[in-house]
C-alpha cells in the first residue's frame, strides 16, 4: 500500500475525520469557484480593473481581524459556531442574486467582506474542533489531505465556476456555492464529538485575544515554527509578484502563468498526500525546514529562463510551500489547550498568512527597479536561510527566557 493510499485509508477509517475532510472538500469547492467568477463578475458589470481587484481583497482583508475573531471559537462550542459559520456566508450568498447592476456592486464587495470574516471565524473554529475529533495521531494525516483537498479545488474549481458564469450568470455561481455551504454545514451537524459548554469570560474581549497571542509566544517551538511560516510567506508572496516577468522572462504569452500556476498546484497535492508520513518521520521542525528549503531552491531556479528549469522551479515551489504551513498548524493543535485553541490558532494564521499581502506588494514595487533574475535569487536565498535558522533554533538548548 503507497504512503498516500495508508494516510487517505487512517483518515477515512475515522468518522469524526471523514466528515471534517468532506466538510472541508465541499466547502472548499464552492469557495474556489466563486473567488474567480466574483471578479470577472465586477469586470462584466463595471468595466474596471480596479474594482475587480478590490474582490479578493474584500475576501482576504478580514483575516487581519484574525486574532480578535478568533476569541469567539472559544466562547462558544465549536460544532454549533461551525455550522453557525457555514449557514450565514449561504444566506449572504443569496443576497448577491439582487447585484444585477453596476450601481449594486458595493452590495457584491460588502457580501464578499462578510464572507470573508465567517471564514475566518470557521478556520479558527475548524482548527479547534478537529484537534478534538480527530486524535493527535491522525492530526498530520488530516492537515495533509486537507492541503491536498484545497489546492485541487483550486485547480478543478475556478474552471467549473468560470463555466458556469459564462453559461447562466454570477447569480448561478452565488448558488452553488450557498449549496456548498449548507452541505458543509450537514457534515458539521453529523459529527459525535462533546464539548463542555465554555464558561462566562472572566475578562474582557481584548485581554483574552490577548491571551492567546501570549499563549504562542510562550511556546518557543511553536513560536519558531510560527515565524518561520511567515518569513516563508512573505517570500511567497514576492515570488508571486514576480510570476509575469518570469513568464516574460520565458518569452512565453502571459497566459502560460496558469500552466506554471497548475504545475505548482499539483505539487501542493502531491505533498498534501505523504505529509502525514513525513510529519511522523521528520517532526514538525524538520517537515519545515525542508519544504522551505525546496522552496527557496524552487524559486531562486525560476531566474534560468528555460521552460523545463521555470517547470520544474514552479513544482518545487508547490511541494515545499504548505510543508510549513502545515508543520505550524498541526504543531498548534498538537500543543495547545483546547479552551485557548481557537485564538490561538486564528493568531497563528494572522502572523502566518499576511505577510503574504506585504511579499506582493514589496514584490511588485521592486520588479521594475530590481530585475527578475536578482530577486529571485535573493527570495530564494531569503528562504535558504530561513530553512536554516528554523533548524539552528530547533537544535539550540532551551534558555529559561524561553520557559
Amino acid at each position: 500500500m503507497t504512503t498516500y493510499s495508508r494516510s487517505l485509508v487512517r483518515v477515512l477509517r475515522d468518522r469524526e475525520a471523514g466528515l471534517c475532510l468532506a466538510a472541508v472538500v465541499v466547502s472548499g469547492f464552492g469557495t474556489s469557484a466563486l473567488s474567480l467568477a466574483s471578479a470577472v463578475w465586477v469586470k462584466d458589470l463595471t468595466g474596471s480593473n480596479a474594482l475587480a481587484a478590490l474582490c479578493p481583497l474584500a475576501l482576504w482583508a478580514p483575516a487581519l481581524a484574525g486574532p480578535p475573531l478568533g476569541t469567539l471559537a472559544d466562547r462558544t462550542r465549536r460544532r454549533p459556531l461551525l455550522i453557525s459559520v457555514n449557514l450565514l456566508p449561504a444566506v449572504l450568498l443569496l443576497v448577491l442574486c439582487a447585484a444585477g447592476s453596476p450601481g449594486r456592486t458595493w452590495l457584491l464587495l460588502a457580501v464578499l467582506f462578510g464572507y470573508g470574516a465567517a471564514g475566518t471565524v470557521h478556520d479558527a473554529a475548524e482548527s479547534a474542533l478537529v484537534a478534538a475529533a480527530v486524535g493527535p495521531a491522525l492530526l498530520g494525516d488530516f492537515n495533509g489531505l486537507r492541503t491536498t483537498a484545497t489546492e485541487g479545488m483550486k485547480l478543478l474549481a475556478p474552471l467549473v465556476g468560470a463555466g458556469l458564469y459564462a453559461a447562466y450568470g454570477g447569480p448561478a455561481v452565488a448558488l452553488v456555492d450557498a449549496a456548498t455551504f449548507v452541505l458543509a454545514a450537514g457534515l458539521y451537524a453529523l459529527l459525535r464529538v462533546h464539548e463542555e459548554r465554555p464558561g462566562g469570560p472572566a475578562c474582557s474581549w481584548r485581554e483574552r485575544t490577548a491571551e492567546g497571542a501570549r499563549r504562542l509566544w510562550a511556546a518557543p517551538r511553536l513560536r519558531r515554527l510560527v515565524l518561520a511560516g511567515g518569513a516563508t510567506m512573505f517570500c511567497a508572496g514576492l515570488n508571486g509578484a514576480l510570476l509575469q516577468a518570469v513568464v516574460d522572462g520565458l518569452g512565453r504569452p502571459a497566459a502560460y502563468a496558469g500552466v506554471l500556476y497548475a504545475v505548482q498546484g499539483a505539487g501542493s497535492v502531491a505533498v498534501g498526500l505523504v505529509s502525514g508520513a513525513a510529519l511522523r518521520r521528520l517532526g514538525e521542525v524538520g517537515f519545515a525546514v525542508y519544504g522551505i528549503a525546496l522552496t527557496g531552491a524552487g524559486v531562486a531556479v525560476r531566474a534560468v529562463p528555460y521552460d523545463a528549469v521555470a517547470l520544474a522551479g514552479s513544482a518545487a515551489v508547490g511541494a515545499g510551500l504548505p510543508c510549513a504551513l502545515i508543520a505550524a498548524f498541526t504543531a498548534v493543535q498538537r500543543e495547545t489547550p483546547g479552551e485557548l485553541l481557537g485564538r490561538v490558532a486564528a493568531t497563528a494564521h494572522t502572523i502566518v498568512l499576511a505577510p503574504t499581502a506585504a511579499g506582493l506588494a514589496v514584490g511588485a514595487a521592486l520588479v521594475e527597479h530590481v530585475g527578475r533574475g536578482a530577486l529571485l535569487l535573493l527570495t530564494g536565498l531569503a528562504l535558504l536561510v530561513t530553512a536554516a535558522a528554523l533548524r539552528e533554533s530547533a537544535a539550540a538548548p532551551t534558555t529559561p527566557r524561553d520557559t
